[in-house]
């Protein structure tokens, strides 16, 4: 060791040292291809050079979805951890976690605006919260959606990413698969268009519920959707399934889908389907702003001595 070492090189290197970010690039999961982190965000998570639909936020789909200067909505408060669950860690500690890291109250979002002009209302699952799994605040938001669609005479959108019904609220969350058939329902007595998007996965629940319901259903390249794993399929019939049953462009093949669209398509999908499907509105003085209606303020949760 001498003095080049221990005094010239570290004041060389500190001359020359650049702060780079740990997330400037990433790596497709399909093709193992580096891709940098503004070309990725540029192609709405779909990789440029295998054409992979990665996993993206349920807001970031309602911005690249509805026109600028959408609304979300604030959806109704379910009650947290209704049946005290805990297991290696209590429900509420992972239910905050989530909401911290998400910045959601629960797995959707929901907002009502435009997709380019066409009024509608668009739901939209996160699957990083806690793997978009439905329990009882991702019933509320399905309904108050519902709700708000008929109430503002618009499409209802819903863009699906779910493992399926939340085990922590057990029976509470298998109730949510009525309710939220009840809420299509709702939707369609209305004579209004009610779409659904089914990205990866969807499963579970929400796909015995009313993902199935749709008057057309979307999904995006290579999206996972079914009720249960493929393994548990074939242990139970006891039979070797095709290879890729489960995924998008193979219910396309056998008519469970209506299409398959690439994610930059589908806003401009979205609006085509809209435009057959609902008479177009006359267009308003640009001066002349049209007010729409809203939903009431939603309640605080009862508490169990209310109940």
């Amino acid at each position: 060791m001498n003095w080049i070492s221990d005094w010239a090189l570290p004041k060389i290197s500190g001359l020359f040292k650049r702060d780079v970010p740990e997330n400037l690039w990433h790596k497709c999961p399909a093709c193992e291809q580096m891709i940098f982190r503004r070309d990725l965000d540029a192609a709405l998570n779909v990789c440029p050079h295998c054409g992979h639909h990665m996993r993206i936020s349920g807001v970031r789909r309602l911005e690249c979805t509805l026109d600028a200067g959408f609304s979300r909505i604030e959806l109704p408060k379910a009650p947290a951890d209704p049946l005290r669950f805990r297991d290696q860690r209590r429900y509420s500690d992972r239910l905050k976690e989530a909401q911290v890291k998400s910045a959601m109250d629960d797995a959707v979002a929901v907002a009502h605006g435009a997709i380019e002009g066409h009024r509608a209302v668009v739901a939209a699952f996160e699957f990083a919260f806690m793997g978009g799994s439905m329990g009882a605040g991702v019933g509320e938001a399905i309904v108050t959606a519902a709700k708000l669609a008929v109430l503002q005479d618009s499409p209802l959108i819903v863009f699906t990413a779910s493992g399926g019904a939340r085990m922590q609220e057990g029976a509470v969350s298998l109730m949510q698969m009525p309710r939220t058939v009840i809420a299509t329902r709702l939707v369609k007595e209305a004579g209004l268009p009610f779409i659904v998007v089914m990205c990866d996965p969807t499963t579970g629940g929400v796909t015995a519920s009313f993902a199935m319901l749709g008057d057309i259903h979307i999904a995006e390249p290579g999206a996972m959707i079914g009720f249960a794993g493929a393994r548990v399929i074939e242990q139970t019939v006891r039979e070797k399934l095709p290879e890729g049953f489960q995924r998008a462009e193979y219910l396309l093949e056998h008519g469970i889908l209506d299409l398959v669209v690439k994610r930059g398509e589908m806003r401009a999908t979205l609006a085509r389907v809209i435009g057959l499907l609902r008479v177009p509105l006359v267009e308003t003085a640009a001066t002349e702003a049209v007010e729409l209606p809203a939903l009431p303020a939603p309640e605080e949760p009862a508490t169990p001595a209310q109940a």
